[in-house]
């Protein structure tokens, strides 16, 4: 590895460091700023099985793997001494960073066009931690209530305009990449993410799902299944999904119970896409037709 690299990973795990002094959850990034750890399951061979968030105990998992803990930040630079940067996860206490990512590629005004939002929905930007890019854009931090999940969103609110919510993650500062470093904003350094305004949260928000009836579930062996899955929290919801999917198909009541089931999937946060893909796989292994 050239001196100049073995440098910036050096830089990037103090920055890391420091960051997570402040409460900030961080992951190594190679200089393409995806994260520097290639997934531990990349060779499954059913890629629509069961996704795991690290309950296997390797790293290789993304914004899961980002941790405040510096002996444990220290292991994940050291499985990739390749790093170049640190990402840090949105979503996650003490913060729940919303970040806001202004873009300035394919001669968008993004800061234009947040302002008109601005205007139009009645709310100020407050002063907040900013972070120039290299390509000179720039990445807003705020932080949101814990209870309100804001999805990743890529020109939702307008052209050129992302957002960076829980499962993602922003760049930090000091991080170097293949088109230059991170840098903070003079005068933001020392301030702390400033509270998303809440006319702008209401934007962010996803849309609320309207109730739907339940399904008839059948028996009290498939009742108990499907509150399993209810009971599921961030982390073990495809797990819990597959295991109850699985069983169900075992105990003969598989297609009966497969609605039920993808309906306490999508309360717990999954997409249907991603329930229905988990209980095929269930099908599968368990020797039946989805």
């Amino acid at each position: 590895m050239a001196t100049t690299d073995r440098q910036a990973t050096t830089l990037a795990l103090a920055h890391a460091l420091s960051a997570a002094e402040r409460g900030l959850a961080v992951i190594p990034l190679s200089r393409t700023k995806l994260p520097a750890l290639r997934s531990p399951h990349r060779d499954d061979p059913d890629p629509a099985g069961p996704r795991c968030h690290g309950e296997c105990g390797h790293f290789g998992h993304g914004v899961y793997d980002a941790s405040t803990d510096p002996v444990r930040i220290r292991e994940l630079f050291a499985a990739a001494p390749w790093a170049t940067g640190y990402g840090i996860a949105c979503g996650l206490p003490p913060y729940h960073l919303i970040g806001v990512d202004l873009d300035t590629k394919s001669g968008t005004d993004s800061s234009t066009a947040l302002r008109e939002l601005a205007l139009r929905h009645l709310f100020t930007i407050p002063e907040t931690v900013v972070v120039r890019t290299p390509s000179g854009g720039r990445h807003l931090w705020l932080t949101g209530p814990p209870d309100v999940v804001v999805p990743n969103s890529a020109g939702r609110l307008a052209a050129g305009i992302d957002i960076r919510g829980a499962g993602g993650y922003l760049v930090g500062p000091g991080s170097r990449t293949d088109h230059g470093v991170y840098t903070t904003a003079p005068g933001t350094a020392h301030l702390a993410p400033a509270p998303c305004p809440p006319s702008l949260l209401r934007l962010l928000a996803p849309p609320s799902r309207p109730p739907q009836p339940a399904p008839p579930v059948p028996g009290d062996h498939g009742r108990g299944l499907v509150q399993f899955v209810l009971s599921a929290h961030e982390g073990q919801r495809n797990t819990r999904l597959f295991w109850a999917a699985c069983r169900a198909y075992e105990n003969g009541i598989g297609p009966a119970l497969a609605d039920p089931l993808t309906e306490a999937a999508l309360n717990t946060g999954l997409t249907e896409r991603e329930a229905r893909a988990t209980i095929a796989s269930a099908a599968r292994m368990t020797g039946h037709r989805p």
